[in-house]
Parts: C-alpha cells; sequence; structure tokens
C-alpha cells in the first residue's frame, strides 16, 4: 500500500508539473515561436515535448491519481462503480455531440488530446470526465454527511453539487481551450457565452449527473468514510485544474467565466471541503471529551 500512495502522489505532482508545462507552451512558445530557438538543446526538447504531448499527459497523470487514490480510500468495488459510468457515459455523450450536436451542440476536436476514438473524441476527453468528477462527486458527498445522515435529499444533493462543480470547471476551460493560439476544439456554431453556446452547459450538468447518479446507485448503502487529511487530495485536484483554466481564460481576456466558476466552482468546493473537515473535528472532539464525562460521574 506505501508504494501505491508514492505513486499516487507522483503521478498528482506530475499532473500539476504537466499543467505548467502546458500553460508555457501554450501562452509562451506558441505566440512567441523564436522562443525555442534561444533555448539549449535540452529546453528545445523539453518544449517540443510540452507542445506535443503535454495536454495529453496532465490528462492521464489526473486519472491515475484520482484513480490510485479511489482504489485506497473507497475501494475496488466502489472506484470501478464510478470510473466505468463515468468514463462509459462521457463518451457516450461526447460522440453524440461530435456527430450529432446533441447534447452540447455542434462542436468537433482538433489535434493535440490524443487518439480519436471513432475518429471524433480523443481518449483522453473521458478521462478528465472521470477524475474531475470524481473529485467533485467526493468533495460534495462528504461536505453533505450523505453518509452520517443518509437522506435522498442529502443524496440528490450531492449529485446536482458534484455535477455543479464539474460544470463551473469548464466555464472557465470551454472558451479559452476552443479560442487560444493553439485551439483544442472549436464551435461550428458559436454560442452567446463567449462563444459557447448555453446548450453546452445543460450537456456537462445533464452528463454529470447521469454518470454520479449511476454511482451513487451503485454504491447502495455503503458508507464512505474519508479522515481529514484524506479530503486535501479531491481539493487539490479540482483547484489545479480551475487554476489552469484560470490561467488559460484570463490570458485570452475572459473574465466573466472565470468570476462564475469561481462563485459556483471554487467556493462551494472549499465549503464543501471545510464542511468535512469541520464534521470530522468535532467527530474526534466528541470521542475524546466522553470518557472524561463519564470519569467525572
Amino acid at each position: 500500500m506505501k508504494q501505491l500512495v508514492i505513486f499516487e502522489r507522483v503521478c498528482l505532482i506530475g499532473h500539476l508539473v504537466s499543467m505548467v508545462f502546458g500553460l508555457v507552451g501554450i501562452l509562451l512558445v506558441v505566440p512567441n515561436a523564436d522562443i525555442i530557438l534561444n533555448l539549449s538543446e535540452v529546453g528545445q526538447t523539453v518544449m517540443q515535448w510540452s507542445m506535443a504531448g503535454g495536454g495529453v499527459m496532465y490528462m492521464i497523470f489526473g486519472a491515475t491519481a484520482v484513480a490510485l487514490y479511489a482504489y485506497r480510500n473507497l475501494g475496488l468495488n466502489r472506484w470501478l462503480a464510478f470510473m466505468l459510468p463515468s468514463i462509459f457515459i462521457s463518451l457516450t455523450s461526447e460522440l453524440l455531440g461530435t456527430s450529432t450536436g446533441f447534447p452540447f451542440g455542434h462542436y468537433s476536436y482538433l489535434s493535440g488530446l490524443g487518439y480519436k476514438i471513432a475518429g471524433l473524441v480523443p481518449f483522453t476527453i473521458p478521462l478528465s470526465w472521470f477524475y474531475v468528477g470524481c473529485v467533485s462527486y467526493l468533495l460534495a458527498r462528504v461536505g453533505l454527511q450523505v453518509d452520517k445522515k443518509p437522506s435522498l435529499l442529502r443524496h440528490v444533493g450531492a449529485i446536482f453539487l458534484g455535477a455543479l462543480l464539474l460544470t463551473s470547471w469548464d466555464f472557465s476551460l470551454d472558451p479559452a481551450m476552443s479560442q487560444t493560439a493553439l485551439p483544442f476544439w472549436y464551435w461550428q456554431q458559436p454560442g452567446a457565452f463567449f462563444g459557447m453556446p448555453y446548450q453546452n452547459f445543460a450537456g456537462w450538468m445533464g452528463t454529470g449527473c447521469t454518470f454520479m447518479t449511476v454511482a451513487a446507485l451503485l454504491w447502495r448503502n455503503q458508507k464512505l468514510e474519508l479522515g481529514r487529511s484524506q479530503l486535501h487530495f479531491p481539493l487539490i485536484v479540482y483547484l489545479g485544474n480551475f487554476g489552469f483554466a484560470t490561467v488559460m481564460s484570463l490570458a485570452a481576456g475572459f473574465s466573466i467565466p472565470v468570476l462564475l466558476g469561481l462563485f459556483l466552482g471554487v467556493t462551494p468546493a472549499i465549503l464543501l471541503w471545510w464542511k468535512g473537515q469541520s464534521t470530522e473535528i468535532s467527530n474526534i472532539e466528541s470521542v475524546a471529551i466522553a470518557p472524561v464525562e463519564v470519569a467525572l460521574k
């Protein structure tokens, strides 16, 4: 198990570092190609690797890190019960979207994100749905204390909030990634929200709610026990990916999508994390105080 923890942390660091390399490549190297000529041979090799495979690697690292985290903390069954529906349902939505326009609108993927399944959707895209969707749902589920005070309302709330955190990430990500100097996809029918159709957000919420609902049903009544230190990982992954999207959007001059993402994504994520932290602390305090009360009696 110790080796898994080490590998998980290496993958998380690789995920974050790859995003930084990607930002440097997209925001500095592409607009100023002469920068590469002034680098050493090693520097040129690193930058060429960053431009060729940075987008693919950061998603592979992220998916691997979250998969290891889920396996260690949720167990094999619950990990697979979330990962498989999230990957296959999101892939189905993406294949429908790129071929019919439903549920996101009419768009197409360009190169830069890896091999395309059926020539339409890069294989890394369903991986990103899985790992960001997983940490979003875990933050919502733990923050709403679904497993400590189970109720239908809390279950539904966790699914809705998890999908909202996932969609809020896209508020900042999509405008920049489709309109940067090196775009990764483009909208055939640009929409009113900084080039995106509003239908895109409905598609994100619907897809996220669908696979999170399936996962919740497959988990059934198995209680999820995550300690204080175990909640840091989901928040780091979420904030890291939102930070990547934020830098991209601000560099492209899109501040409103970032503010919207901060309000509907980052703020609830931090509050949910804090609620999970405070709940765990109160539980520890009650256990520590109980023996003292008995002794006084």
